[in-house]
């Protein structure tokens, strides 16, 4: 995987340097100290991992997590455990507090190669496939999802919320405690759904209302005590469909 370390504290950059070139599969291809910088090297760059700070001049590391629309994964490096919250709201990898040991480090970037070689492998092996029949009708509201070389039927019903992760979604429903896997993006997935039914929450969340058991200020919670978070951008769309 190619990392860039993205933190205004040299040491902070050679800690985690060094961490890396002990992990085998790990490369660090960029550094920056500079976040308005970093945004151009992202930009310009095929980075897989972003080791990113917080607290730093111009642009924290969270605001430059909203600037960009296609981030790699990213785990926060922060010596500021209250931040906790957001990052994980923002589909952060992980949060790692400074000082960071290296058996927290390792069991990060562990997650974040799981992460990797499963998004990897659904590219490989999942078509950008979603086929519905014509007319959303009452009597016959379904999808069909290309997953592991087969369409699977999903009763829109059933469904309880939609995980979007880079290029690929997971589909998770009321029926199996495993999502379903399948390329493909929020656009194309919400064409297919019955607009009255389903709801984006976050930008990687779409629920469905009909599960919706209450809402908090930040968090919507569905049945099973499952808790979706409410983007900052998507709170008042939010709250003006569920009426509150």
């Amino acid at each position: 995987m190619k990392c860039a370390i993205i933190d205004d504290e040299p040491l902070a950059v050679d800690v985690i340097e060094s961490y890396v070139s002990q992990i085998e599969g790990l490369e660090v291809v960029a550094k920056c100290n500079n976040p308005l910088e970093a945004i151009i090297l992202l930009n310009k760059n095929q980075i897989d991992l972003v080791f990113l700070d917080i607290e730093m001049p111009n642009l924290t590391g969270i605001d430059l997590v909203k600037t960009l629309d296609n981030l790699p994964q990213f785990i926060f490096t922060t010596a500021y455990p209250e931040y906790a919250l957001d990052g994980f709201n923002l589909n952060a990898t992980d949060y790692l507090v400074k000082p960071i040991p290296f058996h927290r480090f390792l069991k990060a970037v562990s997650r974040a190669k799981e992460k990797y070689e499963l998004e990897r492998n659904s590219v490989q092996r999942v078509e950008p496939v979603i086929i519905q029949n014509d007319e959303k009708s009452e009597e016959q509201k379904f999808i069909f999802v290309k997953s592991e070389y087969e369409n699977i039927k999903i009763n829109c019903e059933q469904i309880t919320y939609i995980q979007g992760l880079k290029d690929y979604i997971k589909i998770y429903t009321s029926e199996s405690d495993k999502a379903i896997l399948t390329l493909s993006n929020f656009k194309e997935i919400l064409s297919k759904l019955p607009d009255s039914d389903f709801l984006r929450t976050h930008r990687s969340y779409i629920v469905n209302i009909l599960h919706i058991k209450a809402l908090q200020k930040t968090k919507i919670v569905l049945k099973d005590d499952i808790r979706i978070p409410i983007g900052e951008t998507y709170k008042s769309n939010v709250f003006d469909r569920l009426g509150v």
